[in-house]
């Protein structure tokens, strides 16, 4: 079958035109002519008949077999565009019109974490991504994506597989990059026995790693893991929520700090390890609600470790089930919000019907987003700018910030 490409899907799948508009043709681009083997709605053994001028050499040696990225065939400025669309998209279907600023695209070779996949073979260890949509896992020893320091870990990450894992069970290798070393969190392993935990408390010594955590429990720590966020040193759960890679959080950060303005009281919600609350400290009081108690006990260590900074409260709530509610706001000149990706349906309900007079809103779902917008909108806020900003290079995903005022 033959058919032209006329637009990219929200998931990098080429559509066909006209009447193959239900086609799907991964790996094409718009305005393409392609050739393939129709498979339900999705065109297999695909041929370019016609190549895109925007189609480039996918900069990565493991882009045909890895399945971690998807859009490594598409020039920059493509993959820019589209991303953007995709938040122009969310917010036209909720009738939302406003600025969309210039995406921020983070660097290649930037990303600070990531989860391996990898099991034990006869003949030593295999570790990597998995193929789209498949169990088979693709050797990445080139990867483009993930930040150096986290490919050097690799040779510590693979001896951990050949100790402690199987040849029947996969085991996932989530590893961080913190400012002490490499905070890695193994889940699928087999249990940790007084040998293993002996053999593996080695292993953190002799490859330089912070720490280990073993099927949910620390066995093995060099030093505490800590990361960096505005002037204070944070110490780093397990299996914690971090920014993809430093320039995106950099370029959220600065998107917050310019839509805060000069408040000086300012409620944080859903706000983690203080990616925000702690930068923010620097001009204002900070009250930081976080539903998860392990991560606010971090943030106020790394705020009581740090110099100069104003005060920070600290609250664990679950702002899905209890938002905070628009008389807890008086005296607050501004929120920041960064939700998961359900965003903050109820809470946005009692910030639409708050006095807050600015917003300041985190997203890494555009769908979410312009749902809770809505929301906002129907209270008498007006969405005056986004910012897209893209962490998760060649992917799918699209984070934004966003300010609201009254």
């Amino acid at each position: 079958m033959r058919l032209t490409i006329a637009r990219l899907g929200h998931r990098g799948d080429g559509i066909g035109a006209g009447d193959s508009g239900g086609i799907y043709a991964p790996g094409t681009l718009p305005g393409e002519e392609v050739e393939g083997e129709l498979q339900g709605d999705t065109l297999t053994g695909i041929r370019i008949v016609t190549p895109s001028a925007a189609r480039v050499k996918p900069p990565c040696a493991h882009a045909r077999s890895c399945g971690g990225c998807l859009m490594q065939h598409a020039s920059d400025a493509t993959v820019a565009e589209w991303k953007t669309a995709i938040v122009k998209g969310a917010l036209d279907g909720q009738g939302i019109a406003t600025e969309i600023r210039p995406i921020v695209t983070s660097a290649a070779r930037s990303r600070r974490r990531a989860t391996l996949a990898a099991r034990r073979t006869k003949g030593g260890v295999l570790m990597g991504f998995h193929l789209r949509a498949s169990d088979t896992i693709a050797p990445v020893p080139n990867c483009q994506l993930l930040h150096p320091e986290l490919i050097a870990t690799f040779p510590a990450l693979e001896a951990l597989v050949k100790i402690g894992g199987s040849r029947t069970a996969e085991m996932s290798l989530a590893v961080t990059r913190t400012l002490t070393g490499a905070d890695v969190v193994v889940s699928g392993a087999k249990e940790a026995d007084a040998a293993l935990q002996l053999d593996l408390a080695r292993l953190v010594e002799a490859h330089g790693l912070a720490r280990l955590t073993w099927n949910g429990e620390a066995v093995a720590q060099r030093t505490p893991p800590l990361v960096k966020i505005g002037a204070a040193r944070v110490p780093l759960p397990p299996a914690a929520f971090l920014q993809a890679t430093e320039e995106g959080e950099a370029a959220l950060l600065a998107a917050v700090r310019e839509a805060v303005g000069p408040a000086r009281k300012i409620t944080d919600l859903f706000s983690g390890l203080g990616t925000f609350s702690l930068p923010l400290a620097q001009q204002a009081e900070v009250h930081a609600v976080e539903g998860d108690a392990k991560l606010l006990t971090a943030l106020d260590k790394g705020f009581r470790m740090a110099e100069g900074l104003k005060k920070v409260t600290t609250e664990t709530r679950d702002l899905f089930r209890r938002p905070l509610e628009p008389d807890e706001f008086k005296g607050v000149e501004a929120v920041v919000i960064d939700p998961p990706r359900a965003g903050a349906e109820a809470q946005s309900l009692t910030l639409a019907g708050s006095k807050v007079p600015v917003i300041a809103a985190v997203s890494c779902n555009p769908i979410t987003f312009a749902r809770d917008a809505r929301i906002l909108a129907e209270g008498g806020y007006k969405l005056q700018w986004v910012r897209p900003i893209d962490q998760f290079r060649w992917s799918n995903h699209v984070e934004l910030a966003a300010l609201f005022t009254l």
